[in-house]
């Protein structure tokens, strides 16, 4: 089962987080041989969808989801569902995280 967080976006901006994955046992979960894919839409039947960037950081368990400034410029403000997918080198899928996107929207432009 996916963990639940929420995330917050400034639009208009550059966007990063790190989510920091480890075991039952507290230990750092290698991604060696893994790889990742993230989405957000306006909601979970949305065609449209925003695809993070995603980075994986194998030794320390680190998966980095991004968005560039052009990016978020071109998202409308509002609520947004996401959730972050790995695959393993077995082609096991596994939805590590999941939630709300909230894009707060920019005065300066």
């Amino acid at each position: 089962m996916a963990i639940k967080a929420n995330l917050f976006i400034d639009q208009g901006t550059d966007y990063s987080t790190s989510i920091n994955l480890v075991d039952g046992d507290d230990n750092v979960v290698t991604l060696s041989g893994y790889t990742s894919n993230a989405q957000m839409r306006k909601t979970y039947s949305s065609s449209n969808a925003v695809s993070f960037s995603t980075t994986l950081q194998s030794a320390n368990g680190v998966v980095v989801l991004s968005l560039t400034a052009t990016q978020t410029a071109n998202i409308v403000a509002g609520r947004y569902v996401y959730d972050v997918y790995l695959t393993s080198s077995s082609n096991v899928v596994s939805r590590i995280i999941e939630g709300i996107v909230t894009v707060t929207p920019r005065v300066t432009k």
